[in-house]
């Protein structure tokens, strides 16, 4: 089976390559990243990164390019996966089922309608055969029925257990995995591992592709702490996390990790979201609680309340046993893994 994917993030293809252990002779065609072994990208995803709606509209012919590069490929496919990502691969369904009518489309890890843009739910609904959501209270904002909860894929890929009584004094810094976000938290996480001095045993969590160069240049002060290149294992090992917005937050809650969210946006993307969207909430374990049944995990410290002394209280008076009781509700609530789900799909 030929395959086209559109796959533009790095959480989006550790999903894929879950999937992909539940298929049998596939070949990839289109977006992913390149060291996935099923084919040959047309752009891997470091091609495709953009930070905040700034840089998006900067880029915005080029994308357009891409997608009618896209569309002539997916010629030769015999379905087409789209994965999040719906900046792009919502216009990219229509330009696909325009020209390919019967070709069945695929949308993993739907976008998050429930937050803002409703009106994206027709557009999926028309331009998409299988909408396939990670959120069980996604469905229900798809009035056809195509909507499907197909399980979560963290609790497929996540395969360690956090010991309470081995973390004591392990805290984990995660600065996020974009430029923009890391010269934002890196200094005044550099300031709370400081205070915290040699009462702590500081990680710090960066991404495996970072090259030695760029570990030194973004990272200052990085000597203090030790460097863990795989975030699960260090929010294993953790007492309590510093997080920056993104998957890690989700991550730390189904291990049981309690920590407090800091996320520093740009003005204007914090502008955007909070006036224009009227994003409440930063954390999804947060979000996925609140519809649940409406309480929240963890504090979200945003823009000017991310300072070394609001970390440092959160650090020390963080309630373990609620936060606990409440991820153990999240995980029972999410039930089960998604990847087999999606592959037999994939796959029919």
């Amino acid at each position: 089976m030929k395959l086209l994917v559109s796959a533009l993030e790095p959480s989006a293809n550790l999903h894929l390559k879950e999937v992909l252990k539940h298929t049998q002779d596939v070949e990839l065609m289109g977006i992913f990243e390149k060291s996935i072994s099923h084919g040959t990208p047309l752009y891997d995803i470091s091609e495709m990164a953009i930070m905040g709606f700034v840089d998006a509209i900067k880029k915005i012919r080029w994308f357009f390019k891409v997608a009618d590069e896209m569309v002539e490929l997916a010629a030769d496919a015999d379905k087409v996966l789209l994965m999040d990502s719906s900046g792009f691969n919502l216009p990219l369904s229509k330009k696909l089922k325009e020209k390919y009518p019967d070709k069945e489309i695929i949308y993993y890890i739907l976008p998050q309608v429930w937050a803002s843009r409703p009106k994206r739910v027709e557009k999926l609904e028309k331009y998409c055969d299988r909408l396939l959501g990670i959120l069980p209270f996604e469905t229900e904002y798809y009035p056809s029925g195509k909507a499907e909860y197909v399980g979560h894929p963290l609790l497929d890929e996540i395969d360690v257990v956090r010991n309470d009584t081995r973390v004591k004094g392990v805290v984990a810094f995660l600065p996020g995995s974009r430029v923009s976000e890391i010269t934002k938290l890196m200094p005044i996480y550099l300031e709370v591992r400081r205070k915290l001095g040699n009462d702590i045993h500081p990680l710090l969590v960066i991404p495996p592709s970072f090259s030695k160069q760029k570990i030194a240049k973004l990272y200052n002060g990085n000597r203090e702490f030790e460097i863990v290149r795989d975030t699960h294992k260090a929010l294993s090992r953790s007492e309590f996390a510093f997080i920056c917005s993104g998957t890690a937050t989700l991550e730390a809650a189904l291990i049981g990790t309690p920590f407090t969210l800091a996320y520093i946006a740009k003005k204007i993307d914090y502008f955007i979201g909070r006036k224009l969207f009227n994003i409440t909430q930063v954390g999804l374990a947060n979000i996925i609680l609140t519809r649940f049944n409406g309480t929240t995990l963890h504090n979200e410290l945003l823009q000017e309340d991310v300072t070394v002394e609001n970390l440092l209280v959160e650090y020390r008076d963080t309630d373990q046993t609620i936060f606990a009781k409440k991820a153990k509700e999240l995980r029972e609530y999410l039930s089960h893994g998604s990847s087999k789900n999606v592959a037999e799909i994939i796959m029919e």
